[in-house]
This record gives structure tokens, sequence and C-alpha cells, in this order.
């Protein structure tokens, strides 16, 4: 411990004060600044491992995500709150789609769908989240608390699953391949895996439609899933 004697020494208690000062701004956090910028409409690929000579595009609007005054990400669509401090938004990026006999400057630059990211309003800290079986171009996502619904898509397209994913769990929720989907995405619109699920409170629950095939609702309960029979989710909707 630093002990001065203030008495014999002024400019040992004018150190003390400046170190004392210093330390306590130090220990102070460092307050970041949040902001979106302005809406762009950009044009982005459907087929991200473009297999067909045409190429699909279509309209998306991006805007910038910017900490302290400086652009960290793009982002598309809506953000939702997890909680007061954090909240969870999508990505939105740039691919250098140029061939290596074409010049190199300036590049092709070709606009891509990302995941999600997890951003955090007092430390400024942007983290992916890395959610199974979520789909770029196929998979339309639906928030509730710190979970999230959609119909997850397998590697090779033909398989399409009910996940639900929660921010703090690295496992999902639940996994459940959906009967009756379709076996091919290749050529299927956006965010077309099924519709977007629906969620309902108290008790939690989260439902899942194809189409041409029975609506599917599971309980959600911690990291606990329930399947609903269909007489129940009957006596609910009377409700």
């Amino acid at each position: 411990m630093l002990r001065l004697s203030c008495s014999r020494s002024p400019k040992a208690l004018a150190l003390l004060i400046v170190l004392t000062h210093g330390l306590s701004v130090s220990a102070t956090p460092k307050t970041h600044i949040l902001a979106f910028g302005k809406w762009t409409t950009v044009q982005w690929n459907l087929d991200s491992a473009a297999s067909s000579e045409s190429e699909k595009t279509l309209p998306l609007k991006v805007r910038p995500l910017l900490i302290d005054a400086h652009v960290k990400e793009f982002t598309f669509g809506f953000p939702h709150d997890v909680t007061d401090r954090l909240f969870v938004v999508r990505r939105a990026f740039r691919v250098n789609d140029s061939l290596p006999q074409e010049s190199a400057y300036p590049p092709h630059w070709r606009w891509q769908r990302g995941g999600w990211l997890l951003i955090d309003r007092v430390t400024g800290h942007i983290s992916p989240i890395n959610l199974p079986q979520f789909d770029a171009i196929y998979s339309a996502a639906s928030w509730y608390r710190d979970y999230v619904a959609y119909c997850g898509v397998s590697d090779d397209g033909r398989k399409i699953f009910a996940v639900v994913a929660q921010i703090t769990y690295r496992k999902p929720v639940l996994k459940k391949l959906l009967e009756g989907a379709s076996n091919e995405l290749k050529d299927a619109a956006a965010d077309s895996a099924c519709s977007i699920p629906t969620w309902q409170r108290n008790p939690s629950r989260v439902s899942f439609e194809l189409s041409g095939a029975p609506k599917q609702t599971f309980a959600i309960r911690g990291h606990a899933v329930d399947v609903l029979p269909e007489d129940e989710e009957d006596q609910e909707a009377a409700k």
C-alpha cells in the first residue's frame, strides 16, 4: 500500500490525487454509441453457389450498423430486442465474385445474406450466433425472448427440420424432421422452406406449418419440448 505524508510533501499529495483520478477513470467502462445508417437497396444473388447460367437476383434493403460512428457491419431486416441490453439482427455482406482471369480492380462484388448477429449495446461487442441447419436463403426466423424458431435445411436441401434454438444454449432445443416437406429447394423462392413459425405465450409454444401438411405445435419449457396433440391445439385456439 502507498502511504504518503501529505503534511510534509505537497507534491506527494498532488501525485496521489492524479493517481487516484487515473484509477477511477480507468475503472469506468467506456460508453459506446450504436446506431443504424440509412437504408440502401442492393441486388443479392439467390444462388449462393450459382449452378445455373442465369443468375437470380432480388432487391435487398440493407443499412450499416455503426458503433461510435464507424461502420462495423451491414444488416437487413429489423432487429429483435432480447433484453434491454442485447439485440439480434441479420447480417448482409459482400463477396468478391471476380474470376482469376478477370481484372483484379475493381472487384466484382456480390451481395449475400448472412446469419444472425448478437450485439451488446453497452460494450459494443458483436458476435455471430450459430444456428444449426439455418439456411441463409431459405430459412425465415421468428424470435420470441431469447428463442428463435425456423425451418432448418439439410446440406443437400432435401430435408426440412423444425428447429428452435436458444441463444445461451449450444444444442437446439428442438430439431424435428417435418414430413411432407419439399424434396428440392434449389429453384424455390427465398424464405420458402416453410411459413414463418408463429409463437404464443402462457405457456410458450411455437407452430410450424408446411404447404399441404398439417400444422405442428410444440410447447417450449426451458430446454425441453413437448409435442402438442391436435385436439389440445384446437382447445387452445378456442379459448
